[in-house]
């Protein structure tokens, strides 16, 4: 029995209304062993820098008290001691007599050297944890002062984007109450494409950028400084530093995931958080492996992690990159080539057979989509090998690549256009025929390393001084605190949303200002959250002692 009047079809030729699922409402959470381990996992791993900071804490101000007694001390010894004249040497003789006394004297000295040193180290390991030192730092804004500046504004740039379509994304999927509407009004609009993270989902393929160009210049910086050596240990080094840096809060997060989804109780429109806490439970062994992109798309635990696996597995393949750049130039190219054309025309392939759409795809309506395209390497390596490329070519030229200004308006405009056009044709190309089609399959194919070489020109120009006011504003000092905690902020801020869409009563109308008004909501809390997180554990746990 419907409780809307019937209305007669002619007033209303097409329903904006949308078929959308809800639950009972709970007040009791579903724990279970596994939600009280990760719980007390989230727990201890926030609660360690906090005990130790406490104790920094205590250990400077009982320094600070030592001080005082000590100075005075010391100017009471010297005024006694000024003017007297020591007879007969004595303090020599002294020493010659009492042999036995001064072989106690040195044993002791040595077992308080051992004392102080062991609390030397464990001081200095309360500093490394502590809040104190994880947090130095991080507000500076002298990062637009060094080279490559404008790739801090690039970064937030792109992660803003992927936040607003997280927002529109997971709110869209679930419960709109006029999702007709709101589809003809945003998904064909391509005024509306900072909305979506772009039409196919780009600001993903600038980070992957930025990935390949940082990895070959800090992997040739570590070889220049190990005697221009390109050995195994060192390429070991390199990877599990990298696995250091995003494992702690990965883990974190994904015991968070358990944890909270389990002990929150449960809303209307709780699946996808159910979903959340199943999938890690049977696959947290995938984040910790870093191969969770090659698994099921629905089976993936906290889906948005699929970057951290693909981008580590592309920054293993930079130590094999920089080995061939440095054995034969000609090789590197024959094999980026060869490479590149691999992965374009895997992706064209793929879109051909399956009849992949290539504009605003989404789990529900193409899961072939994620499942054999989207986080796939294979697919998306383009991006990160010419981000490499990049870095290497940046890093070692001897002199600049644009000497006239006419060739700096010629890349701008090249740059710009094609940026607009991949974005234009998206829109062109959104409806997906049955049958397989060359246009789609070519723009699947070749779009992302598209968009990859004109971010690379803008990232030249600025670096080479052609840049002009955007260098300016992508340089901006706003940029580089914001960097420093981009990891942590890209992490949190699906939990967030999540958090909401799941804990609300009723379905969500889409409006512009509604959805940019909680867009900034989701924004301030992942960088309030993301700063408490860097802090906390992606700082602590580098485990890197204070000297």
């Amino acid at each position: 029995m419907s409780l809307l009047p019937s209305v007669p079809s002619i007033l209303i030729p097409d329903s904006t209304l949308g078929i959308f699922m809800t639950q009972c409402h709970s007040d009791s959470p579903n724990i279970d062993l596994s939600a009280i381990v990760c719980l007390s996992v989230c727990c201890a791993l926030l609660a360690l820098p906090l005990i130790a900071s406490i104790f920094v804490a205590l250990i400077k101000r009982k320094q600070m008290r030592e001080v005082a007694p000590v100075v005075g001390l010391a100017q009471t010894s010297n005024s006694k001691q000024y003017g007297t004249v020591l007879t007969n040497g004595s303090a020599n003789q002294n020493k010659e007599c009492s042999p036995d006394l001064d072989t106690t004297q040195t044993k002791t000295q040595n077992a308080e050297s051992k004392q102080q040193s062991l609390s030397k180290t464990v001081v200095s390991w309360l500093q490394g944890f502590s809040v104190q030192n994880c947090s130095q730092g991080l507000l500076d804004t002298e990062g637009s002062g060094r080279s490559y500046s404008s790739l801090n504004g690039i970064r937030i740039l792109s992660l803003f984007w992927i936040i607003s379509g997280h927002t529109v994304h997971f709110s869209a999927w679930s419960h709109l109450d006029n999702e007709k509407r709101w589809k003809e009004m945003v998904e064909n609009n391509p005024l509306y494409v900072l909305t979506f993270s772009g039409p196919v989902y780009l600001a993903v393929d600038s980070f992957l950028v930025l990935g390949g160009l940082l990895s070959a210049k800090s992997l040739l910086g570590t070889i220049r400084r190990s005697d221009n050596t390109l050995s195994v240990g060192l390429v070991v080094n390199y990877l599990f530093k990298r696995f250091k840096r995003i494992q702690p809060l990965h883990l974190f997060i994904v015991c968070l995931v358990i944890s909270l989804f389990s002990v929150v109780p449960r809303g209307v429109f709780w699946f996808f958080a159910e979903d959340q806490v199943l999938s890690c439970k049977k696959y947290w062994w995938s984040n910790l492996l870093l191969i969770n992109n090659l698994l099921t798309i629905t089976d993936i635990c906290a889906p948005w992690t699929w970057y951290l696996s693909i981008d580590f597995q592309f920054y293993a393949t930079t130590p094999l990159l920089i080995f061939l750049y440095r054995m034969n130039k000609c090789a590197l190219v024959v094999v980026s080539v060869v490479l590149l054309m691999l992965s374009s025309v895997t992706g064209a392939l793929i879109t051909s057979f399956l009849h992949l759409p290539v504009h605003q795809p989404t789990t529900l309506a193409y899961e072939s989509y994620f499942q054999y395209y989207y986080n796939k390497p294979y697919t998306r390596y383009g991006p990160y090998l010419l981000g490499v490329l990049a870095g290497i070519y940046m890093t070692t030229k001897k002199e600049a690549l644009i000497k006239h200004q006419w060739q700096a308006v010629i890349g701008w405009l090249c740059s710009l256009s094609v940026m607009a056009l991949l974005v234009g044709l998206a829109y062109v190309l959104r409806d997906v025929p049955p049958h397989l089609s060359i246009p789609h399959a070519i723009y699947q194919g070749i779009h992302r390393s598209l968009w990859a070489l004109a971010l690379i020109w803008i990232i030249l120009a600025c670096e080479e001084g052609y840049g002009g006011f955007v260098d300016t504003f992508l340089s901006l000092s706003l940029w580089a605190p914001l960097s420093n905690i981009s990891f942590a902020c890209y992490l949190i801020h699906p939990i967030i949303i999540i958090l909401y869409n799941g804990k609300q009563e009723i379905t969500m109308h889409y409006t512009d200002f509604n959805f940019f008004y909680l867009f900034l909501g989701h924004l301030v809390l992942s960088i309030f959250i993301g700063y408490v997180l860097t802090v906390l554990i992606e700082k602590t746990y580098l485990f890197q002692p204070k000297r």
